[in-house]
């Protein structure tokens, strides 16, 4: 069975999607930041998953200098694993997006594995106050957004990571990115073995339907065999349902802002840390155990904190 016997729990602490009116709890300054993440270390989350924003409007930000203001204090006050964003945000060129990646060198970051559709306009439904014109705008734009991630794009960051050490948590919203990830693969390009996150429920990926994670999972075990990680994403309300099945089938999971707000139906999470313990407790009444980061580093045959430029 591909999968560590001890589960990964990764937190995505703020991300791209959300917008900082639609929580009043959704991290932005540097200082939110290092509270959010180190309170989400603490609660059992051995990888933390990195976005920045604009501490002023809470816009995302690839900025190296933004990350700089968070990276060196939640290193040195957790031994969590560190994942940076190469996915930043729809909006951005590939060049900006690999800027924090390509300067700090991290353990591991982020590679979305193919151009996808990406729907956020379905949110003005729900939320219709904004602080900031950007945040309507963000959401409004995406009814004609392509998330541009082209084989050259891929490759780009590919070999940038393997020339730094960095390795990586493949994104993968569909099918057709599984059989992207196995086209480098067989290029020698993704390195075994594969930390693949599969994401389920963004509007122009693939669904969150039990059946759905059941076709991807058994896609990635034709394609990669024992050599994968399988890890899960499920986005809104669909975050713990979709981690619970996946925990029970061998996998690692993903919680944290950026992919849901919430922690209940109708109930906005207040922190990070309130997704992880609720991970943690779900994995922990299956009788499966967590992994600590120095286990997860050895799951994921990661560098060590120690190799990173921050």
């Amino acid at each position: 069975m591909p999968g560590p016997r001890k589960v990964i729990i990764t937190c995505a602490v703020t991300g791209a999607i959300h917008t900082p009116s639609m929580s009043p709890h959704l991290p932005v300054t540097p200082e939110e930041i290092i509270e959010a993440s180190l309170a989400a270390a603490e609660a059992g989350a051995s990888v933390l998953h990195l976005h920045a924003r604009d501490p002023e409007t809470g816009k995302p930000t690839q900025d190296p200098r933004a990350f700089e203001a968070f990276l060196p204090q939640i290193k040195q006050a957790t031994g969590a694993v560190i994942n940076l964003t190469t996915g930043g945000s729809p909006h951005m060129s590939v060049e900006e997006r690999m800027r924090p990646a390509t300067e700090f060198k991290p353990e591991l970051a982020s590679l979305n594995m193919g151009s996808m559709n990406f729907g956020l306009y379905p949110m003005l439904d729900r939320f219709k106050e904004f602080r900031h014109e950007w945040e309507r705008e963000h959401l409004e734009k995406s009814r004609d957004l392509v998330f541009k991630n082209t084989f050259r794009d891929i490759q780009t960051i590919l070999e940038l990571g393997n020339e730094n050490g960095t390795r990586f948590e493949f994104e993968c919203y569909d099918v057709s990115h599984l059989y992207n990830l196995k086209h480098f693969v067989d290029r020698g390009l993704a390195r075994e073995p594969l930390f693949v996150q599969t994401v389920f429920g963004l509007l122009g990926g693939i669904g969150a339907h039990p059946e759905d994670v059941m076709h991807m999972r058994r896609t990635a075990m034709r394609l990669f065999g024992e050599e994968y990680r399988w890890s899960v994403l499920g986005a809104g309300a669909a975050q713990m349902r979709v981690a619970a099945q996946a925990a029970a089938m061998g996998g690692n999971v993903r919680v944290g802002l950026e992919d849901s707000l919430w922690i209940a139906p109708k109930t906005l999470a207040r922190s990070n840390a309130d997704q992880v313990e609720k991970a943690k407790k779900m994995l922990e009444s299956l009788s499966l155990e967590i992994a600590t980061p120095e286990e997860a580093r050895e799951i994921l045959s990661l560098k060590g904190a120690d190799k990173t430029a921050f």
